[in-house]
């Protein structure tokens, strides 16, 4: 997968790709800085955590990916939705967040996360089972996204899920307006998703400016 610049960080759940037109919005800061912006109350409370963790409709002992865990914000409700027989593969591309997700796990008191430290074209999880892949707004931010998809799709199991929590490219509060390589539809990830071998099963209607939608394994 190829991003468009030089430099990647990997905050909150994004895949952030540092470009010239995003250079004076990301900055190249260290982790710990932006994880001070990143977990401040107002945008923590806007992302209804417990509620789109309560929508996938977990079970207890799946296996779930949360791809670009960030500091590890939905890593924690979703280690508690499939409880302790479950697994949660936090993975980041950022090594600076690995301790930041092991330390919400402790907080949390949570047993079942593992960190994993992946790749800009793979996430590299150690299990081919993985019952659900969760991006939460990290598409937008991948430009190889296609590829990206087909490359994690090869992690997953028969029946498996990928969730995805993104932004509307054509609405009015979507971030990035004026920058248009980061602004997908939900038809262009329906059309990544199948090239990956998914197709949408559910769509919830949570966000006003994002799309909250399941893609299902095809048999």
């Amino acid at each position: 997968m190829r991003y468009m610049s030089s430099w990647i960080l990997a905050v909150a759940g994004l895949l952030v790709v540092s470009s010239p037109l995003s250079a004076l919005q990301l900055g190249g800061r260290p982790a710990e800085d932006w994880a001070i912006v990143l977990e401040s109350g107002r945008r923590i409370d806007g992302l209804e955590i417990d509620e789109v963790v309560s929508r996938i409709g977990l079970r207890p002992g799946e296996l779930v990916a949360d791809i670009g865990a960030g500091t590890g914000i939905f890593s924690v409700s979703l280690a508690r939705a499939v409880g302790p027989t479950g697994t949660v593969l936090a993975m980041e591309v950022d090594p600076g967040f690995i301790p930041m997700i092991e330390q919400k796990a402790v907080a949390g008191g949570v047993d079942n996360i593992q960190t994993v430290l992946g790749e800009f074209q793979d996430p590299k999880l150690p299990r081919r089972d993985v019952d659900v892949a969760f991006f939460h707004d990290v598409i937008h931010h991948i430009q190889g996204r296609r590829a990206y998809l087909e490359a994690t799709a090869r992690y997953l199991g028969p029946g498996s899920r990928m969730v995805v929590v993104d932004y509307h490219g054509g609405h009015p509060r979507a971030p990035h307006r004026d920058q248009p390589e980061l602004l997908i539809t939900l038809p262009q990830v329906t059309a990544w998703m199948a090239s990956a071998g998914f197709e949408m099963t559910q769509e919830f209607d949570l966000f006003e400016e994002k799309f909250f939608v399941v893609f299902t394994k095809r048999d």
